[in-house]
């Protein structure tokens, strides 16, 4: 447990989780469990700013994993409709405990590390709904953002041991999210084998995941001077 932690219930009719390879163009197909990095995107869509990093703790999975096909018709690059099948998960809910540290790449934002401050404006947002829509791994997928306490109710698979998954996709690592020099400048791609204990799949963080791969180099913005017009805003109570 991290003293600036958050707790919350998230939950839509249909999700689709898919590896972003997939996203490419044709037919997509849901992860059975939610990825990392969507619920981190969930996070940012409840709270998110520069001086921060959300890191994902853990997720409940509170409804059994099923799932649905639907015929599609997408914009084609060139043009015109094309006609594919998409699979979505159907019917999701999930806990999520997630907490925040200090984005020690951007050392120009020092001045904004209050730490009661983004907590408790978290907490509050999360109290709201979140700052922005939600969505369940793609955009045509409604999601909604509720307080709950990790652990509370019965979830689906509250009495099965454990459940093994492949290996998936974890999250990207991005230039201003960095862990070590080797990371630094490049956008990478982090892949795990997840596992599920009667329900719950602790995450690990990106930098602990199994396999590393870097997909292209990349530049880090810089906030300052010529981006903001001070830290003064980051100091106001939102």
């Amino acid at each position: 447990m991290h003293p600036n932690n958050v707790t919350f219930q998230v939950y839509g009719d249909y999700a689709l989780f898919s590896d972003p390879i997939t996203r490419v163009g044709g037919e997509k197909s849901t992860y059975q469990i939610p990825t990392y990095e969507a619920l981190k995107g969930i996070m940012a869509s409840v709270y998110w700013k520069p001086t921060i990093i959300w890191y994902i703790d853990r997720v409940r999975v509170m409804k059994p994993i099923q799932t649905e096909v639907k015929g599609i018709r997408p914009v084609k690059y060139n043009g015109g409709n094309d006609l594919a099948y998409y699979t979505y998960l159907k019917d999701v809910c999930y806990q999520v405990q997630a907490h925040f540290e200090w984005n020690l790449n951007r050392p120009e934002l020092e001045g904004d590390r209050n730490e009661n401050k983004h907590h408790e404006i978290a907490k509050r947002m999360i109290r709201k709904g979140g700052r922005r829509d939600i969505f369940l791994g793609t955009r045509e997928c409604q999601g909604y953002v509720e307080p709950c306490e990790f652990g509370e109710g019965t979830g689906a698979y509250d009495a099965i041991p454990r459940l093994d998954f492949d290996m998936m996709y974890h999250g990207i690592t991005y230039a201003d999210e960095a862990w070590s020099e080797e990371t630094k400048n490049s956008m990478m791609i982090d892949l795990w084998k997840p596992v599920m204990e009667k329900g719950v799949i602790t995450f690990p963080r990106p930098e602990d995941c199994a396999v590393h791969r870097i997909v292209k180099p990349m530049k880090m913005k810089k906030f300052g001077e010529g981006n903001f017009s001070g830290l003064s805003e980051f100091g106001e109570v939102e």
